[in-house]
């Protein structure tokens, strides 16, 4: 069950762990152990480390000396290729080394080969000293203690704020709070948020990528140190929640985006979206389809006619600067037309389409079927694949292309008129061939037809 801190007089953050911070510290320096005479053909992008064709065993014999030196040789084996030569536990370790504007043996990339050094080092001592403290790292992880609130910001934000003990182990604690929300690591920053009764329950996985920590810093899920001079871990790009790589493959999908790092509507993933902004749907979708609901049902060929290309893409750059707040009246947008074009780009534009590339064969399967009901019944059941944002999302926009479809004398927009529009807007195909798709067509209309005559029905 997620804390509330709430419900506390006060709230500490989780003790960080030393134990491989102190591992760091106690890691070999590197040492360049450099050629003393010149060398023919030298690349360019090595320095006196670089001792020519020389054997393993010469290598050897003069990396002896330290723990921590280091050299680089040409192969005898494969000219043109390089190795990286480092003593280590007493003994010489050779790595294949690579420069493609960068050095790096493996997927780490750096600026120099001292760096690649210190990096390796640390890694090997901390690998080989914890090997088997990093594997249950994982186990029993503070994230399951502190819990994952929802992002509903309250201006009483600073009241609840973390009063941090002295904790050499972990981040300073912060001095002041005019910019204490901003120091917040992520994990506190969901303990101090309330969580909200009305907020839509939606799962969303964690959008991790690789990412260079600068200074000291621990992982999120088990509150272990996050070694290494570059890429010690990766950030959640929606959220920020800063974990270890192998920690990464078991936070639960519970991410909760913060606005900070959600910058755009437009292109957004949609549950990203909802979630971000507290949201059970889209506000592009609701405030489109309230403002097409308020003045332009009876408009002729709503959805068929576009809109002037510029203008919708104003309306683009309007929600994704101003969100909720941007202005789509008919004072700013006379025109009904640039409203529905600018509804059809945003879910033309969405990085997962609607019905998504994982059911679209479902939905495809169920358009296939003769028998109405039977069909119906394949419908439902795709329906059930769809995240529930989609899903819910799908529900208000088929709702309402059934009310578009009620005027119909005056807008001349049937539900196989509407299908034909929306049909390849909500469901794009994954990468088919071009016959594939091009069949697919007619199946995606007939999806969207039978979803807005039986909305009642289906949802």
């Amino acid at each position: 069950m997620a804390l509330n801190v709430f419900d506390h007089d006060e709230y500490r953050p989780p003790v960080w762990k030393s134990y491989l911070y102190q591992l760091q510290q106690e890691a070999p320096h590197p040492r360049r152990l450099t050629c003393t005479c010149e060398v023919d053909n030298r690349p360019k992008y090595y320095g006196r480390e670089y001792h020519g064709m020389i054997s393993r065993e010469e290598a050897d014999q003069l990396l002896s000396q330290a723990e921590g030196s280091y050299l680089i040789r040409e192969s005898q084996r494969q000219p043109g290729t390089y190795t990286l030569a480092l003593r280590f536990g007493n003994q010489t370790r050779n790595f294949r080394l690579y420069h493609d504007g960068k050095h790096f043996v493996g997927e780490k990339r750096f600026e120099s080969i001292h760096d690649l050094v210190t990096d390796g080092l640390i890694t090997l001592y901390i690998e080989t000293k914890a090997a088997e403290y990093i594997a249950k790292m994982t186990i029993n992880p503070i994230y399951e203690h502190v819990g994952y609130t929802t992002l509903n910001q309250e201006p009483t934000l600073k009241k609840h704020l973390p009063l941090s003990p002295e904790a050499p182990d972990g981040p300073a604690p912060a001095k002041d709070d005019c910019n204490a929300e901003e120091r917040l690591t992520s994990l506190v920053r969901r303990a101090t948020l309330r969580e909200s009764d009305l907020a839509p329950k939606y799962e969303k996985v964690h959008n991790f990528k690789v990412h260079t920590f600068r200074g000291p810093h621990w992982c999120e899920y088990c509150a272990n140190f996050m070694w290494g001079l570059i890429a010690q871990g990766v950030k959640c790009a929606d959220c920020g929640l800063n974990v270890h790589k192998q920690c990464s493959k078991v936070v639960p999908n519970d991410c909760q985006p913060d606005l900070r790092h959600v910058k755009k509507v437009y292109s957004c993933d949609l549950t990203t979206l909802v979630k971000a902004h507290n949201t059970k749907r889209p506000m592009v979708v609701d405030m489109c389809i309230q403002e097409l609901e308020t003045r332009g049902l009876q408009s002729e060929g709503l959805y068929r006619i576009s809109g002037f290309s510029e203008l919708i893409e104003d309306v683009k750059l309007a929600f994704d600067r101003d969100g909720e707040k941007a202005d789509i009246s008919s004072n700013a947008y006379e025109d009904i037309n640039i409203i529905t074009g600018a509804l059809k780009l945003y879910f033309r534009e969405l990085p997962i389409p609607l019905i998504t590339y994982d059911a679209h064969p479902r939905f495809i399967e169920a358009a296939k079927i003769t028998d109405p009901e039977k069909r119906l019944e394949s419908l439902h059941e795709a329906l059930k694949l769809l995240p529930p944002a989609h899903c819910e999302t799908l529900r208000y926009l088929m709702a309402h292309l059934k009310r578009v479809t009620q005027h119909e004398k005056d807008n001349l927009m049937s539900s196989e008129n509407l299908g034909i529009v929306f049909g390849p807007t909500l469901m794009r195909a994954p990468e088919l061939d071009a016959m594939t798709a091009l069949n697919d067509i007619r199946y995606q209309r007939l999806v969207v037809e039978t979803l807005i005559t039986n909305e009642d029905v289906l949802f």
